[in-house]
């Protein structure tokens, strides 16, 4: 029972992750296929959904065979680090708003991609959001016991199907569930920067792990499983999403406000012809 409840709370802090982070990836796909017609905005939508799919079984089987590797570790920890500290400081000393990209801006004559181009950049962006979400899904669950499931190259099992099921529910959010939390983000802008925060968070506990390694032993190679190490990451993780939600007084959303149109005008229609 009790590793089924750690296995289950790593898993829902890995919805609740990817549930904000596509948020923000689906605004940004929204507005890259906003030039085309409505019906090819749709077709570019749901093939960068079915590219980001199949990148993302493809790299959390590659990463499975490389998890142990400190060195991919190390790159890793710096990755989730170096987006953490690049959102908030773009945020805090910019003032940047997670949503001034969706607002109108002076036109300007500029030349817009094709549509296939415009496939290929939904792509690309789908993969750049792919390695932000695995890393940070890996990180959480490759310090979670043992759970006595065949292992999937490095990874546990168990830790495999966590990691999975926590890709493909970002995907599900994206495609479906998008709207609900671009609307959250902007009633509770302080979300965004807390999600970011929790990345780097994340960040460190993968250092951590890339530390406690047997070919670097800087630290225990226990540490990372040890309770007191456990209890202190998440206190945090809970700590951050707490001052995130109560640190960010809760703003009014108007009907007509751009960013939550944004991607629900854009969200490919149950009636779909490919």
């Amino acid at each position: 029972m009790e590793l089924l409840l750690e296995y289950g709370w790593v898993l829902l802090v890995l919805i609740a992750l990817e549930g904000l982070l596509a948020a923000d990836n689906a605004l940004v796909l929204a507005i890259m296929v906003k030039h085309l017609p409505e019906d090819q905005r749709k077709k570019a939508l749901f093939y960068g959904l079915l590219g980001a799919f199949v990148f993302r079984i493809g790299s959390l089987f590659l990463i499975s065979f490389l998890v142990d590797v400190w060195q991919v570790q190390a790159i890793g920890a710096l990755y989730l680090l170096y987006i953490s500290i690049n959102h908030t400081l773009k945020h805090f000393i910019k003032g940047k708003k997670p949503t001034e990209d969706a607002k109108p801006k002076p036109d300007k004559p500029k030349k817009q991609s094709g549509f296939w181009m415009t496939v290929f950049k939904v792509e690309v962006a789908d993969i750049a959001f792919a390695v932000d979400s695995i890393l940070a899904a890996v990180a959480l669950a490759v310090a979670l016991p043992a759970s006595g499931l065949p292992n999937i190259g490095g990874l546990d099992g168990g830790q495999f199907i966590v990691i999975f099921l926590g890709g493909f529910i970002g995907l599900i959010i994206m495609r479906f569930a998008a709207s609900y939390f671009v609307k959250l983000l902007q009633q509770r802008p302080g979300l965004e920067v807390a999600a970011f925060l929790i990345v780097g968070w994340v960040g460190v506990k993968l250092a951590v792990i890339t530390l406690a390694h047997p070919d670097v032993a800087l630290i225990d190679h226990h540490f990372p499983e040890s309770s007191i190490w456990k209890a202190s990451f998440y206190i945090v993780l809970v700590l951050i999403a707490v001052i995130g939600w109560f640190g960010s007084s809760k703003q009014e959303v108007q009907d007509e406000d751009n960013a939550i149109k944004e991607v629900e005008d854009q969200q490919p229609g149950k009636t779909f012809q490919g």
